[in-house]
């Protein structure tokens, strides 16, 4: 059997994805984004040959690293690895993945265990800001099982509970990257806000729906998938990301 990559598979928040080392993947980035793409298995909606789950929520990557910057314990780069598609990007920050780096980073020893607790500052890569995980450690070894609950996960786990610096406009360049609270697209009023992630937000009336649907509605519904999907290309450039056909944001 040949030698593979050293890799830690774990959830954060309502996601979940491959953590690795930086020194553990090809320096070359069109390199580890064909060894990313390939131990996803995609582009395949199933992802049938890979770790992905077929979904963009379980198929992420963070590429971590000893940091030598003031203040701060790792860098974390954040990848998503689309599903259907050969595209590896990392136009976005990532808040669920952010979640296990700290965990992560006492794991492979580029942050030493604390007795009770370890406070672990991380760089996010992607957009230039800086975040504080606080992690149980009891004995300086992280746990996992605890009782924080989240929406869309079931059970419980140990909670990770983090401190955000200065987020806002951190890929569009301010808090409303047009100026305006609220904008017209398309004959529907959005706001556009970027608080750490660049997001279009509307009424689900005004876009025909309800806001109470299950996912299979929503995912049948091609027309309103439609809809919303030509809203965000309008947005993209809106919040200056310029085109958005083939990136993950901005959020809707």
């Amino acid at each position: 059997m040949s030698e593979g990559v050293r890799c830690m598979w774990m959830r954060g928040g309502t996601s979940k994805g491959g953590y690795f080392l930086e020194e553990d993947l090809p320096a070359d980035i069109a390199e580890r984004d064909a060894f990313l793409l390939r131990i996803m298995g995609s582009p395949d909606p199933r992802q049938i040959d890979g770790m992905g789950g077929a979904d963009p929520l379980t198929s992420k990557v963070a590429v971590v690293s000893k940091s030598d910057r003031d203040g701060i314990d790792v860098d974390y780069l954040f990848l998503q690895v689309f599903v259907d598609q050969a595209i590896v990007t990392d136009a976005q920050n990532c808040g669920n993945i952010l979640a296990g780096i700290g965990p992560f980073a006492i794991e492979r020893g580029l942050v030493a265990g604390q007795d009770d607790e370890t406070r672990v500052s991380i760089f996010m890569v992607n957009t230039g800001q800086a975040a504080v995980a606080t992690v149980r450690t009891p004995g300086g070894i992280p746990i996992y099982e605890g009782e924080a609950r989240i929406d869309g996960v079931p059970g419980s786990a140990a909670p990770v509970p983090l401190e955000f610096r200065d987020t806002a406009g951190s890929s569009c360049g301010a808090l409303l990257p047009t100026g305006n609270a609220a904008d017209e697209i398309l004959g529907v009023s959005c706001t556009l806000i970027d608080n750490g992630m660049p997001c279009v937000v509307f009424k689900a009336n005004d876009v025909g729906a309800t806001g109470y649907e299950d996912r299979d509605t929503l995912d049948n519904d091609t027309a309103l998938k439609a809809r919303i999907e030509a809203i965000r290309l309008k947005a993209g450039p809106m919040m200056h990301l310029g085109d958005v056909a083939d990136k993950s944001v901005p959020k809707m």
